[in-house]
């Protein structure tokens, strides 16, 4: 990789951040932050997870995920089930207000995101979010 390269991708990766940052700040639905989004899409992906699982899924500590998760419950947007396996165990499962808050707030966010790219041609939409998912994927990796 050329160092002009380089330099590029790291001043506007900076950039997205502070940006995408800014729009979240000034959000007028609060609702969902963006660290609950990611883990109420991950429960309602597994259908039912448990906290060592969301953990390792997301790259959080487990506390975080407890206490993202607690917040979750005291919401109403999930709820606990037993373990089949370990009654001393338990999983997160979306509930129907839950699936109705992830698919409400990722309208707005599908919505905000097209607003950003109606301008650009399909193969650079197509383009820019594999390329987003590659660098994603080689950003688990390195943590992993």
């Amino acid at each position: 990789m050329s160092k002009e390269s380089l330099t590029t991708i790291e001043l506007e990766m900076a950039v997205l951040v502070r940006r995408i940052t800014s729009i979240a700040s000034n959000r007028k639905d609060d609702s969902l932050v963006r660290s609950a989004y990611l883990l109420l899409h991950q429960i309602s992906v597994e259908e039912a997870a448990g906290v060592k699982t969301l953990s390792n899924e997301l790259q959080l500590d487990i506390s975080t995920v407890s206490r993202q998760a607690a917040s979750l419950e005291q919401k109403g947007y999930v709820e606990r089930v037993p373990s089949p396996h370990d009654k001393r165990a338990y999983f997160y499962r979306i509930t129907e207000i839950g699936l109705k808050e992830l698919t409400q707030y990722k309208k707005l966010r599908l919505d905000k995101i097209s607003k950003l790219l109606h301008d650009w041609e399909e193969d650079e939409q197509q383009n820019f979010g594999q390329l987003l998912k590659k660098f994603n994927y080689a950003i688990k990796d390195l943590s992993s």
